[in-house]
């Protein structure tokens, strides 16, 4: 067993905190189910990007424009696929650090580039620096998959 903040990990799938959280919340949560849930709500958004993307092309290159990336036809092909396969690999949970980094990674760099917030004033400032800090918590959210999918593959007999 091993100590992580206030959360005892131990050698199989049970988590037991420090609080003792009622077992049917604990059950509720640590279940192969709402595992799945999860890492489909937490790429939900790329999907829905990827898909558009490649349904609708030209709207893709024209978001790739807007933000000033040429060749803009690459950087829709390369956003697609990275959205795209990224996805399925945590939502199907192989090679999940791939795919949760992958899509980490891309929206790190597009966040950047889509909502700098110190660029503008009033209210578009602070909807772009809403909008800056929910694409970090998404990050955050593929750290927070991982290191569940880490937890569960180390417990598998």
């Amino acid at each position: 067993m091993f100590v992580l903040g206030s959360v005892a990990m131990e050698s199989h799938a049970t988590v037991t905190r420090i609080d003792r959280a009622p077992p049917v919340i604990v059950d509720l949560l640590d279940n192969a189910v709402t595992l799945a849930v999860a890492r489909i709500m937490v790429t939900a958004p790329f999907l829905a990007g990827g898909l558009t993307k490649l349904l609708d092309w030209q709207a893709g290159v024209a978001e790739m424009i807007h933000v000033g990336l040429h060749p803009a036809w690459a950087f829709n092909a390369a956003a697609l696929c990275t959205q795209l396969v990224g996805s399925a690999l945590v939502i199907l949970n192989r090679r999940m650090w791939l795919g949760a980094g992958a899509l980490g990674v891309f929206t790190v760099w597009a966040t950047l580039l889509a909502h700098r917030f110190w660029d503008f004033t009033g209210s578009e400032r602070m909807a772009q620096m809403n909008a800056f800090f929910e694409h970090w918590t998404i990050c955050a959210a593929f750290i927070l998959v991982t290191v569940v999918g880490f937890r569960d593959s180390r417990c598998r007999p």
